[in-house]
């Protein structure tokens, strides 16, 4: 008796996801899929992104979302392009969504495109969007040993950035150890402290930046 085999629900994820990255690159644009638990600061990081380094970059984002368009309209409101994707529930968004959010881009001149996923630890970090890099963001007021909770998001990362700094003295959260446990994963991580409401930090995360977008050019 034969018993057919579901094939990989990744595949036709994937060939989209390529024909992605042949626009991207032929057009050097540095794309990177922000990820991270609801509530970790994404859409405050962009708006600093943004804001801070537009003089230097044209800049867009695809936003997604279960639901409204608050980010995209908070992202919008620093000149930048923005596309909402609204997954109705779906818990990570797919390279498909992304081709079809591209369409409502202008991408010609574009130095970056960020891809903000939906909240969540787990799916987004399976599913390619056609991104040069994956960034991970941590909060401190989340817990310290996220990393070891939830280690594929932290090990596909090519950067971490530890959100919300400022509120190190109110909260029981150990910098050090959530950066022993990223690296535990990925000895190559750079993390990347930072505070979106002082302003603290962003500097480093701004140079990384610099320089990822230099090697696509």
């Amino acid at each position: 008796m034969k018993i057919p085999v579901v094939r990989n629900i990744l595949e036709a994820n994937d060939r989209v996801a390529a024909g992605l990255k042949e626009i991207f690159a032929a057009k050097h644009i540095l794309v990177l899929n922000l990820m991270s638990s609801p509530g970790a600061g994404k859409t405050s990081l962009l708006e600093k992104t943004l804001g801070d380094l537009r003089g230097e970059f044209k800049m867009a984002v695809i936003e997604g979302d279960l639901q409204t368009d608050n980010d995209a309209r908070r992202v919008a409101a620093t000149g930048a392009q923005a596309v909402q994707i609204n997954t109705e529930g779906g818990c990570h968004l797919s390279s498909s969504m992304v081709a079809e959010a591209l369409k409502n881009l202008d991408i010609e001149g574009l130095d970056i495109l960020f891809i903000e996923n939906v909240g969540n630890l787990v799916c987004p970090a399976e599913f390619d969007v056609g991104e040069d890099f994956k960034v991970t963001l941590l909060s401190t007021t989340e817990g310290d040993d996220k990393p070891e909770k939830y280690p594929l998001m932290f090990n596909l990362s090519k950067a971490m950035v530890l959100n919300k700094i400022d509120l190190l003295p109110h909260v029981d959260f150990d910098m050090e150890r959530a950066a022993k446990f990223a690296r535990a994963l990925n000895s190559d991580l750079p993390v990347f402290p930072v505070s979106c409401r002082t302003g603290e930090g962003l500097a480093a995360w701004y140079d990384w930046l610099r320089a990822a977008r230099a090697a696509k050019a």
